[in-house]
């Protein structure tokens, strides 16, 4: 498995980190730490640091930018 740092922006509010997690999960991927960074004009700011299968984050990016209101800031290997 290959570690990714994701920064993301979701929607402010309840159920959003869940839908995200869930997402994560079904790609594939696991999540080993997570930080919430701020919130601000509605939307919450998360670093997301994730395992997935092999070393193409691929799949998981496609799987989140399939989910409304998500975006994916940056994605670095770890």
């Amino acid at each position: 498995m290959a570690l990714f740092q994701l920064n993301v922006a979701i929607p402010d509010r309840p159920g959003s980190l869940g839908l995200l997690a869930s997402a994560i999960g079904a790609a594939g991927g696991d999540i080993r730490a997570l930080a919430v960074v701020k919130s601000e004009d509605g939307r919450g700011y998360d670093e997301i640091t994730v395992a997935v299968p092999g070393s193409d984050p691929t799949d998981l990016l496609n799987v989140l930018g399939a989910i409304g209101g998500v975006e994916v800031i940056s994605i670095n290997p770890l």
